[in-house]
């Protein structure tokens, strides 16, 4: 059975260790790993089965595949130290992957070894897989949150934008994948995953949305290439434990743990 670690124990860790611990996913658990202490022993006293709470070394020593669902600044050195002991790694802040990510993909060819990256909260990276082997003209993703799901990210801060003061859906930015990821670390990881999908973090376009009226988080993609057009709508639920993250994010990583254990594969 597949042995699986998990650093970061915040919303999406805690998810997908609950979804092992249960044998929603058919994996062992061998252990867990966080910057702050408190939350891994607190996730690992929660869970049915015993699991340990080590140093990042030791859990990346016991695991067939490591999850790292820490933050988008730790996450690099997390990714490489997994790669560099020879272990598959699934990468939830994507964010983190967009700035080394070719120095990475070509550790991961060396060693052998695959980097994993969820759907996340927004549908049809399957299409936009498929399109790529043809030729892709133009992607777009536009998101809208609620003003609160917002609030502290770097580009808010430093633009002095006064979210609170918003009464109508509001253009609070726009620009390339690339430019969105360091502005809105906690709320954009979805275009990453779009731009390592697709056409690049450079080329593809994103659009933010601050709306009051929003009680979901929304992601909608538009394509165009010789394949035709595409466009998708994903409504997100906000998670009931963080409103910067859609509860999708949590499925969509435990579903491509089914994936990788599932004896069938359906879909690109």
């Amino acid at each position: 059975m597949l042995k699986v670690g998990v650093v970061g124990c915040g919303t999406i860790g805690r998810e997908i260790c609950r979804a092992i611990d249960e044998g929603i996913v058919q994996a062992t658990l061998v252990g867990v790993n966080d910057v702050d202490p408190v939350k891994a022993n607190t996730l690992a006293g929660s869970l049915k089965r015993s699991v340990s709470v080590m140093a990042l070394a030791d859990v990346i020593e016991a695991s067939d595949l490591l999850v790292e669902a820490a933050s988008k600044s730790a996450a690099p050195a997390i990714v490489r130290q997994a790669l560099e002991r020879s272990r598959d790694v699934m990468v939830m802040s994507v964010g983190g992957l967009l700035e080394c990510s070719a120095d990475l993909f070509e550790l991961a060819r060396r060693q052998g070894r695959r980097l994993y990256v969820p759907s996340g909260a927004i549908a049809g990276l399957d299409a936009i897989k498929g399109a790529m082997v043809g030729t892709v003209s133009k992607v777009t993703l536009t998101t809208r949150k609620h003003p609160r799901a917002l609030e502290g990210a770097p580009y808010v801060v430093q633009k002095g934008i006064d979210l609170k003061a918003l009464k109508e859906p509001t253009v609070i930015f726009s620009g390339s994948a690339r430019e969105a990821v360091p502005a809105f670390p906690a709320n954009i990881n979805v275009a990453a995953a779009l731009s390592l999908a697709g056409i690049g973090a450079d080329k593809t376009e994103v659009r933010i949305l601050a709306d009051p009226g929003s009680d979901k988080n929304i992601h909608e993609i538009e394509a165009e290439g010789e394949f035709g057009k595409l466009f998708t709508r994903m409504e997100n639920v906000p998670s009931p434990h963080n409103p910067k993250t859609s509860y999708m994010a949590a499925l969509s990583a435990i579903g491509l743990l089914q994936r990788i254990t599932a004896s069938l594969v359906v879909g690109t």
